[in-house]
């Protein structure tokens, strides 16, 4: 079993220079080889990654546009696996995009990679580090300082440096054998979840667990600083003579209040990144610990998420991520996760009679079944019913499909 811990990093300013550097060459040497690989499609040549990877490193050396203003070649100064990996990215990229087009899903090309708009981060093989207690040891920039250690053991199988906002993390992966990725568990339950924007989750037990929903919680603040980003950028334009949309390789004059606002911008983002995985995280462990058997229901999240006036507020629950996480957690845990087919009526199914409602809007979070007149909770009902579900004791009597 593949798995990755992630440990923010404590570098000096030198290392914090050089991984900025490492996370653009690896954008920069992205955006070349699909570049390359989009120009031997239009020749009517099929392209492969590693026929570019060694196109590149024939001129990476020598070609004016890898080289300094003194004429040297400034890859030297990067790791290789920093200008290396990016190829192997682009061709599972393009493996990717041609399968889900296969499967008849949405898929898009791979695209180009612009600074500030793309993710900041460079890769590191195996072989070429290594971890002394809190520290460990990166090619070029020496020891770097960990705020913990590493939580697993197994075998080592690569590395990512990553920035998320103005802080490092380093995200190691690690093939853990089967025995030693399995957790114990400490219940034999069987429980239904009813995913919710009132209520994250709905458990069959009756327990309601509220989402934080950091996103609704910082908008105004996020707000205002948007907007004070948009107007420093506005005087920026001004100060360049740009009236309108601002041109390709066009470099507007960087002030530090403007850098200062962009990074405390991204902090505020970071951070309600950050509670929304905090809480998702110890929801959905709880969940795999205390229970033998999770039943969710299989939402069709980006349907969902074309309804604009409820977009938002999934989006800060994350339907999608709890689902997620549920499946790759259930396997540490020995926890089965049966997925309700997606038009199962759960709310709407009597979960004492099992006489199922005409109608139900989506208003409605109270109802009284018409056949033994009991009084019901929308979303505890729900959950009853697809706990249910997974025992069996509704499953014959509506002879709907379960996956899982």
């Amino acid at each position: 079993m593949l798995l990755a811990h992630r440990i923010k990093l404590d570098p000096t300013l030198e290392q914090h220079d050089y991984f900025a550097r490492a996370a653009g060459t690896a954008r920069r040497v992205w955006n070349w080889a699909l570049a390359e690989w989009q120009r031997q499609v239009a020749a009517g040549i099929r392209p492969k990654a590693i026929d570019i990877k060694r196109q590149f490193n024939r001129i990476k050396y020598l070609d004016p546009d890898w080289l300094d203003a003194e004429g040297q070649p400034w890859l030297r100064n990067i790791h290789r696996d920093a200008h290396a990996q990016p190829f192997a990215n682009l061709a599972k990229a393009w493996r990717r995009y041609f399968e889900q087009r296969r499967a008849g899903k949405p898929a898009h090309p791979p695209r180009f990679k612009k600074r500030g708009r793309c993710r900041d981060a460079f890769y590191v093989a195996n072989d070429k580090f290594r971890l002394v207690g809190a520290k460990v040891v990166l090619p070029k920039v020496g020891a770097v300082a960990l705020c913990e250690s590493l939580r697993w053991t197994g075998k080592i199988q690569g590395a990512s440096v990553v920035r998320e906002a103005d802080h490092w993390f380093l995200s190691i992966q690690v093939d853990v054998s089967e025995i030693d990725a399995r957790l114990r568990r400490t219940g034999d339950g069987v429980i239904g979840i009813d995913l919710g924007v009132s209520c994250a989750a709905t458990l069959s037990t009756g327990e309601k667990v509220q989402a934080p929903r950091p996103l609704k919680a910082a908008l105004r603040s996020l707000r205002i600083r948007s907007r004070r980003q948009s107007r420093k950028l506005e005087a920026a334009e001004t100060i360049a003579g740009i009236n309108g949309r601002i041109p390709k390789a066009t470099r507007l004059p960087v002030s530090k209040n403007r850098t200062k606002g962009a990074k405390g911008l991204a902090r505020l983002h970071a951070r309600i990144v950050r509670v929304r995985q905090d809480f998702t995280h110890k929801l959905t462990t709880r969940l795999c610990r205390e229970n033998q058997t999770v039943v969710i229901e299989d939402l069709n999240v980006s349907g969902m998420l074309a309804n604009h006036k409820l977009a938002r507020a999934i989006s800060d629950v994350g339907f999608h991520e709890i689902r997620r996480q549920l499946r790759y957690k259930a396997a540490r845990y020995d926890t089965k996760i049966v997925l309700a087919d997606r038009w199962y009526p759960s709310s709407r199914l009597c979960s004492g009679c099992g006489v199922r409602k005409g109608e139900l809007a989506l208003g409605e979070r109270v109802w009284t079944c018409g056949s033994c007149d009991a009084f019901h909770d929308r979303d505890v009902n729900a959950a009853i019913n697809l706990q249910r579900l997974a025992t069996g004791a509704l499953a014959a009597r509506t002879a709907l499909p379960v996956a899982g």
